[in-house]
């Protein structure tokens, strides 16, 4: 399910407007990865050097947001590195992730 980009509120499937702030939605292609914890920093590794990603939302079983990554053209390593960082301390503590990977088309 998308989620408005403003205020975060879960939108209704094909709204053109968040029904909480009125904020007109964007569309962008975007794909669900479950993952085991064991996994997570290296799918996100993975979908960080395919390049076309924009943003990576990784979010509990229990539908929270844990972590977002803005990702853009040209990130460097030492950028990402914090994020890696806050990926370890989840997967020591989760056991199933859900990752949302918005792509630029």
């Amino acid at each position: 399910m998308e989620k408005c980009k403003n205020c975060g509120a879960k939108l209704v499937e094909e709204a053109k407007y968040c029904h909480v702030c009125g904020r007109r939605v964007e569309r962008r292609n975007a794909e669900e990865i479950q993952v085991r914890s064991d996994d997570l920093i290296k799918k996100v590794k993975e979908l960080i050097h395919e390049g076309n990603v924009n943003r990576i939302v990784v979010e509990s079983e229990d539908g929270r947001t844990i972590l977002e990554i803005p990702v853009t053209v040209g990130v460097l390593g030492a950028l990402l590195a914090p994020y890696l960082a806050a990926l370890g301390a989840i997967a020591a503590v989760a056991t199933r992730c859900k990752i949302y990977v918005e792509r630029r088309e």
